[in-house]
């Protein structure tokens, strides 16, 4: 069987060849739309913000397979909105980007407020604190995962975010600060108190940063506490990962973030399974350095040689998986025009 969508074409394989299967109730429940506080987005998925990654050029990748999901910008620094005579570029929304949300970042609920004000006036239609970032630069000036260990600071911003905005306000964060600081439970409750309307918990603490495993059974006992949707992130790399977080964790939705990279398909492929229970197979290697020459002109078009320079990152992800890909991988590494690029990816040989 197979279906055609924005210009792509998925064939489904047979439900017993499915490594997972969600459950009856739970995929009705995913099925309806997520309501976060007076928005109400039509898609349980979610791309997440990611630093240096989701630009318009990216997140438009996103948005063709996933045209309901809620898509982020990269997240932006409050303190720079406040003294930059120009709202910093990556607040630059397109009007076909809906929905959308800005996510902020900084430790000052006044600068915080009004950042959101102006993220609002660019076409948020929600406003996302940033609580969870690791990086040191973030973190030593109290931004981040370490509002963690600043719970009264963490509620102060929630609050006046909410106060300055008509949109909702949502939190992004953490487990805790490491191991011996796991405190997302009451924290999430603190959050839901000040007047967040969504929580989304990535699955490790700050000392983990991006190693180890997410602990999906510890998002599961937020779900249990909080009556505000719960969004679980990491560790989301597949559509079978996504059914066996949403299993464990009865979360109301998910959120992609490094399985994105390289792999814009990702967050409607798994939109498609909870709306329609199919599974669609894995884009071909055409399709995917297809994706990946229309990634690399976009950012030549958008950002002209620094954006050149950002492709070869992203080339490198869509590298992956196939013979000669090591190869390709470090020639796309090194490239320093858009013709180098596409000469590179309209190989025969690597498909």
């Amino acid at each position: 069987m197979w279906f055609i969508n924005h210009q792509k074409i998925y064939f489904f394989l047979p439900e017993f060849l499915m490594m997972n299967k969600i459950s009856t109730k739970l995929q009705e429940q995913l099925s309806t739309p997520l309501k976060i506080g007076s928005v109400i987005i039509n898609s349980r998925v979610l791309q997440s913000p990611l630093s240096g990654v989701t630009d318009k050029v990216f997140r438009s990748l996103v948005r063709r397979y996933a045209p309901e999901s809620m898509i982020y910008t990269e997240m932006v620094n409050a303190t720079e909105i406040k003294h930059l005579p120009q709202l910093p570029r990556l607040m630059e929304i397109d009007p076909n980007e809906q929905p959308i949300s800005i996510q902020l970042f900084d430790c000052r609920a006044d600068f915080m407020a009004q950042a959101a004000e102006k993220a609002v006036k660019e076409g948020a239609k929600t406003i996302d604190i940033n609580m969870g970032c690791p990086v040191n630069k973030i973190t030593k000036k109290g931004g981040g995962s370490s509002l963690l260990r600043q719970p009264d600071i963490a509620e102060a911003i929630v609050k006046e975010v909410k106060k300055a905005v008509n949109v909702p306000v949502t939190v992004k964060t953490r487990l805790g600060w490491n191991d011996d600081e796991i405190n997302i439970i009451e924290f999430a409750q603190k959050m839901q108190d000040a007047g967040a309307s969504m929580i989304t918990v990535h699955g490790r603490t700050r000392e983990q940063g991006y190693t180890g495993t997410a602990r999906w059974d510890i998002i599961a006992q937020v779900k249990q506490k909080l009556t505000i949707p719960v969004i679980a992130n990491g560790d989301i790399f597949s559509v079978e990962d996504a059914i066996r977080c949403l299993e464990i964790t009865k979360a109301d939705g998910v959120m992609c973030s490094r399985g994105t990279l390289g792999y814009p398909f990702l967050v409607g492929e798994i939109d498609f399974y909870l709306k329609n229970g199919k599974k669609p197979i894995l884009p071909t290697i055409k399709e995917r350095l297809d994706c990946a020459k229309e990634h690399l002109i976009g950012l030549w078009e958008y950002k002209g040689q620094k954006g050149i320079f950002q492709a070869r990152k992203h080339l490198a992800w869509y590298c992956k998986g196939f013979s000669g890909s090591a190869e390709l991988r470090d020639q796309c590494s090194r490239i320093n025009n858009v013709e180098e690029g596409l000469s590179l990816l309209n190989m025969e040989s690597w498909s």
